[in-house]
């Protein structure tokens, strides 16, 4: 059972990660074809990338905690 858990978190953390690279690419992607949109925006337009990426490495502390959690329940 601990095994599956640990499985499905990596699985977990591997999809996050991957969102937010995919997102961070596209968001940039879009900053450069359209800079008159971003221009408007008080904030810089890297800000979401930042706020998404400060999110990732919660989920991903959270998870890192629980598989040391589930190493050493399987010890």
């Amino acid at each position: 059972m601990l095994k599956k858990i640990n499985n499905f978190i990596n699985i977990l953390m591997g999809t996050f990660t991957c969102v937010f690279i995919g997102g961070a690419v596209y968001k940039y992607f879009d900053y450069k074809n359209h800079p008159d949109l971003y221009a408007m925006q008080s904030a810089p337009w890297y800000t979401g990338i930042q706020i998404a990426g400060m999110a990732l490495m919660i989920v991903l502390i959270i998870c890192v905690i629980i598989k040391i959690i589930i190493r050493w329940k399987m010890d």
